[in-house]
């Protein structure tokens, strides 16, 4: 698959350059606002990958950019509405044009906040295990991919690059944010979650899990920040090939992730460059449900 047009990491001169994600850059617009511009790096098991996804920056931005609008009567967003290519010089904006966006700049809560609507991923191993997912308590007798009997907030750490994000329960989000704030991130979590899963049934597509984040802004008001319900954050199902007892097919990284696992590689850098046949059906599943969701 060719990578000529796919950006690995972004260089630009005309704006501060301040932190490189798992996928996103981020450079400094004045003192209130940030370019975040989403590249094609793809990461698996935390561990960013060599080769770059062409095209899937676009599609996180688009993405995003749509559930942002339809979910803007639940909670405020990080978007300023003003365009990426205004605030870089003529040179730099081949390398943010349909992939990035101009947003508020606001402190980041600490937190990773995972929906889940069905029993799959690390939920149905820690299920297997214990019977539970993240301490909730289950009952017995689910399956693999069943859907579950209420949508769980399950919150995790959220843990620099290169390392792993952690299960943490709502008390210890309760500790990292305060009550108020903790009780917030998890009904608006669940809530968007609830309402883009019923809107993703329309077209096809089951949303099992996602997971959001947020912000706070100067009078500690919450912010839905990041990117929101991609292919990146989500895992989503075809409805149509939808079974209970196996792992459906997906139209997210879980290709790169289990083609990841059919390898040696110990889940730790550098990871290894996934063939050119399965960087091309990602790239192409990553396109399909963005087709679905939003035409």
């Amino acid at each position: 698959m060719p990578t000529d047009n796919a950006i690995l990491e972004t260089k630009l001169t005309s704006l501060p350059f301040l932190h490189r994600g798992k996928v996103r850059d981020l450079y400094a617009v004045g003192d209130d606002k940030l370019l975040v511009i989403q590249t094609d790096r793809l990461s698996a098991f935390d561990v960013i990958l060599p080769t770059p996804i062409p095209g899937k920056g676009q599609v996180l931005t688009e993405l995003s950019n749509f559930w942002f609008k339809k979910l803007g009567h639940v909670i405020p967003n990080h978007l300023t509405g003003i365009a990426p290519e205004s605030v870089v010089s003529e040179a730099d904006r081949a390398q943010v044009a349909n992939r990035s966006m101009v947003v508020k700049k606001l402190k980041p809560l600490m937190v990773e906040a995972v929906v889940r609507g069905y029993l799959i991923g690390s939920g149905w191993s820690d299920y297997k295990k214990t019977g539970a997912v993240c301490g909730i308590k289950l009952p017995e007798g689910l399956q693999q991919a069943q859907k579950l009997p209420q949508v769980l907030f399950t919150p995790s750490s959220k843990a620099p690059a290169g390392q792993h994000d952690e299960n943490i329960t709502y008390a210890d989000v309760e500790k990292i944010v305060g009550a108020k704030l903790a009780a917030q991130v998890r009904d608006v979590s669940i809530r968007l979650y609830s309402e883009a899963a019923d809107f993703a049934a329309t077209r096809g597509v089951i949303i099992a899990d996602t997971k959001f984040e947020f912000g706070v802004d100067a009078n500690n008001n919450l912010v839905l920040i990041d990117e929101i319900l991609t292919p990146d954050s989500s895992r989503f199902w075809p409805a149509a090939e939808y079974r209970v007892g196996i792992s459906p097919p997906s139209f997210d990284k879980q290709i790169i992730r289990d083609w990841l696992e059919t390898t040696t590689w110990n889940k730790k850098p550098p990871a290894p460059s996934p063939t050119p046949e399965v960087l091309a059906k990602t790239a192409d599943k990553y396109r399909e449900v963005q087709r679905l969701l939003t035409q």
